[in-house]
């Protein structure tokens, strides 16, 4: 009877853990894609250098495609810039060290003086490099 609470005790354990890894995964990664957003808004420059891969691949509704260095480039000089933004209704997908994250880019965006309401999704590929969550691709898209 001892061994029989013992290992019934271990499962629980052992399965509460299991449940709870998940769910402290998906809270870091929507923390780093909130950290990101901020960044974007605010024009954090080191911010965006700290939670995006040096192998970006950043893809907008456009088309275009751009590396790491002129994503920031275009925040960093105003080229992309932003009165507000927001990602909204997301849902993260994890599998190992990789999270994919669809969500609703909401913005008003500016063009300079302009400002253009911006509505497109987005999905974001992160990956766990060296305990850290980066953002290593992401492809917008219209409705």
């Amino acid at each position: 009877m001892t061994k029989t609470k013992v290992l019934i005790g271990f499962l629980c354990l052992f399965s509460g853990y299991v449940a709870a890894a998940p769910a402290a995964a998906d809270k870091d990664v929507a923390q780093a894609v909130d950290h990101l957003t901020q960044a974007m808004l605010h024009k954090d420059i080191p911010g965006l250098e700290a939670l995006t891969a040096a192998n970006l691949s950043y893809g907008h509704s456009s088309g275009k495609i751009q590396d790491k260095k002129a994503f920031i480039a275009d925040i960093e000089t105003g080229k992309s810039a932003f009165k507000t933004l927001e990602m909204q209704n997301q849902t993260i997908t994890l599998s190992g060290d990789t999270a994919l994250v669809r969500n609703h880019f909401s913005a008003q965006a500016l063009n300079g003086t302009e400002v253009v309401p911006t509505e497109i999704e987005n999905l974001q590929i992160w990956q766990k490099q060296h305990g850290k969550w980066l953002l290593v691709g992401r492809q917008a898209f219209r409705i």
